[in-house]
């Protein structure tokens, strides 16, 4: 989920900032790495998935073209390919198989390499594994039928490109068109989130995973929000 401050100017997911600290040498379960967000999945994680030991209603995707804050940089960057995350609890950003009764970890015996990788004292091997073999939603579901095609037709009418054009035009000659893109694809992601869970009977709460996050709320990286009123949306400047 994308976080806003007061003036709803994007709070950065600060997952797991990258930084050793060499006061320490074990893990003392302080839960602070757990509580700023969860992992990303790489390929050696699939099978976690496939097996049901962490199930898809606990991951959602962040989208080609998002924008997600990068540990490694230490800033915002725009995401080449999918992200698949671990959900974070309510509104905060720990990570939701945290217990922090006891800064426990609920899946400690199967979690994310991520999570095995990352040692706060000596962040080299989770620095070296971070960027690669990062698993996305084709990995998972490409040979479901059907499924994997409606990802991609929502991937491209919903393509942040497409937003990024429109929202460039809004104060320009072709303002009413570049409105009238935008609505449509608010409508086309709200409509395909109902069809698949009305029709296709699908959990709602896998459908973060299958398309990303609603456009209505991760829209405000271009400093814009939505309001829908009996089923109209209004765009507002942030």
């Amino acid at each position: 989920m994308i976080k806003t401050d007061s003036k709803n100017h994007i709070i950065p997911d600060s997952s797991l900032s990258i930084k050793s600290d060499n006061s320490i040498s074990e893990c003392k379960r302080c839960g602070t790495c757990c509580k700023k967000g969860g992992p990303c999945f790489h390929i050696e994680d699939k099978m976690l998935i496939e097996k049901g030991l962490i199930l898809i209603k606990y991951l959602y995707t962040i989208r080609k073209g998002e924008l997600a804050y990068d540990n490694i940089k230490g800033h915002l960057t725009t995401v080449t390919s999918d992200l698949i995350k671990i959900k974070s609890q309510n509104d905060s950003w720990e990570c939701i198989f945290f217990d922090e009764n006891d800064n426990s970890c609920k899946i400690y015996d199967t979690k994310p390499v991520e999570c095995r990788a990352l040692k706060c004292w000596d962040t080299r091997e989770i620095e070296e594994i971070y960027f690669k073999n990062r698993l996305t939603r084709k990995d998972l579901v490409c040979r479901i039928e059907g499924l994997w095609d409606l990802i991609e037709d929502h991937q491209s009418r919903c393509s942040y490109d497409k937003i990024k054009h429109f929202v460039k035009e809004l104060n320009g000659e072709k303002n009413k068109e570049a409105i009238e893109g935008i609505y449509d694809i608010l409508l086309y992601d709200d409509s395909i989130r109902e069809l698949v869970v009305k029709k296709g009977k699908m959990d709602p709460e896998n459908l973060e995973f299958l398309f990303g996050r609603p456009i209505v709320t991760t829209i405000r990286m271009f400093g814009l929000k939505v309001e829908k009123k009996n089923d109209k949306y209004y765009l507002l400047p942030q």
